[in-house]
């Protein structure tokens, strides 16, 4: 499972022009990690070796195991 936060506030709309040339599809960001954003860029890559049950903050490039989760009044 994975818990991703999105800060988007309304949906993307994709056309032609969102078709990659080399593959002919489209790949939309499901981790929230892409700089390409709606567009998947392959950084998801850096999430295969996570541990199982672990929760992972990503922040510049950098994973950081998150050992207390706070919510805020």
């Amino acid at each position: 499972m994975r818990e991703v936060t999105h800060e988007a506030t309304g949906p993307v709309r994709l056309d032609e022009s969102d078709v990659d040339p080399e593959y002919g599809d489209v790949a939309v960001c499901m981790c929230g990690l892409s700089d390409e954003r709606p567009f998947c860029d392959g950084s998801h890559r850096v999430t295969e070796d996570e541990e199982e049950g672990v929760r992972y903050r990503y922040e510049d490039g950098d994973r950081k195991e998150i050992e207390e989760i706070r919510v805020r009044d």
